[in-house]
C-alpha cells in the first residue's frame, strides 16, 4: 500500500491553487472547494485521494516491469519531469511531443536506432572515415535526436501508461494514448477538461513547487514498485534453486 498523503504538504507546495474562475472548465467542479479573490481553490481531500488511487496503479504497472512515459513540454515542469522520471528509471518526453510518437512507434524506433547506428560508427572507427561535412552532418543528426528521443532511447515497447503534467499542453499525447487504450493518469488543473483523463490528479499544474510535490509522491510509489518487482524475482530464485537440486533426488527415489 502507497504512503497516506499529507494534505497539508499539499497545501504548503500551493498545490490547491487553481485558476482564475472566469477560465474554468465546469467539468473540474467536483474538484474545487471554493472561490478566493477570482481564483479557484482545489478541494485537497480529494487531490489527495486521488494521488492514492494513482499510485497504486502506477505501482502495480512498475512491478510488472512495464514503462510508464512522462509527458510535459511546458518550462517549469520539463527539468522536474526528467529528474523524477529519470530517478525511477522512466522514459520521458519534456521537448517538442513527436508527432506519432504513439501510433507510430515503429517509426521512432527507427530513429532510436539511427542514433544508436552513430554511436556504433563512433567506436568502431567508421565516423573517422566520413570527410568533415559529412561529420558535421552526422553530429547534427546525433544531437538533434538525442534532443528529442534521448530519453525514451530504452523503451523498446509501447508504455503501459502515460503520466502527463497540463492536459491542455499535451494534448496530442492524450489523443495518441486514447487511440491505443493506453491509460493516462495527469495533473489537471481548473481550466482543463478532465473526462478524457483515466486517473485524474486535481492539482496546480503551474507552479514547480506544486508540480514538485506531486511528482516526489508519484515516482516514490512506481520506486516501491520496482523493489517489488526486485524482491519478487530475489524470492524466486532460491526456489528455482532448490527445485534443481531436488529434482535428480527424485529421480534417484523412483
Amino acid at each position: 500500500m502507497a504512503n497516506k498523503i499529507d494534505v497539508k504538504e499539499l497545501l504548503e507546495a500551493g498545490v490547491h491553487f487553481g485558476h482564475m474562475t472566469r477560465k474554468w472548465d465546469p467539468n473540474m467542479a467536483p474538484y474545487i472547494y471554493m472561490e478566493r479573490n477570482g481564483i479557484h481553490i482545489i478541494n485537497l481531500y480529494k487531490t489527495a485521494a486521488k494521488i492514492e488511487e494513482a499510485n497504486e496503479a502506477l505501482k502495480k504497472i512498475a512491478a510488472s516491469g512495464r514503462k510508464i512515459l512522462f509527458v510535459a513540454t511546458k518550462k517549469q515542469a520539463k527539468d522536474i519531469v526528467a529528474e523524477k522520471a529519470a530517478a525511477c528509471n522512466m522514459p520521458y518526453i519534456t521537448e517538442r511531443w513527436p508527432g506519432g510518437m504513439l501510433t507510430n512507434f515503429i517509426t521512432i524506433r527507427k530513429a532510436v536506432k539511427k542514433m544508436a547506428s552513430i554511436d556504433r560508427m563512433k567506436k568502431d572507427g567508421t565516423f573517422n572515415t566520413l570527410s568533415k561535412k559529412e561529420k558535421l552532418q552526422v553530429d547534427r543528426l546525433r544531437a538533434k535526436l538525442e534532443k528529442n528521443l534521448g530519453s525514451i532511447a530504452d523503451m523498446s515497447r509501447l508504455p503501459a501508461a502515460l503520466f502527463v503534467v497540463d492536459v491542455k499542453a499535451e494534448h496530442i499525447a492524450i489523443k495518441e494514448a486514447q487511440k491505443l487504450n493506453i491509460p493516462v493518469f495527469a495533473m489537471v488543473d481548473t481550466n482543463s477538461d478532465p473526462r478524457p483523463i483515466d486517473f485524474v490528479i486535481p492539482a496546480n499544474d503551474d507552479a514547480s513547487k506544486s508540480i514538485e510535490k506531486v511528482l516526489g509522491l508519484v515516482s516514490s510509489a512506481i520506486i516501491e514498485g520496482l523493489s517489488d518487482r526486485k524482491s519478487d524475482k530475489d524470492e524466486e530464485q532460491p526456489v528455482k534453486e532448490v527445485e534443481a537440486v531436488q529434482a535428480p533426488q527424485t529421480e534417484t527415489e523412483e
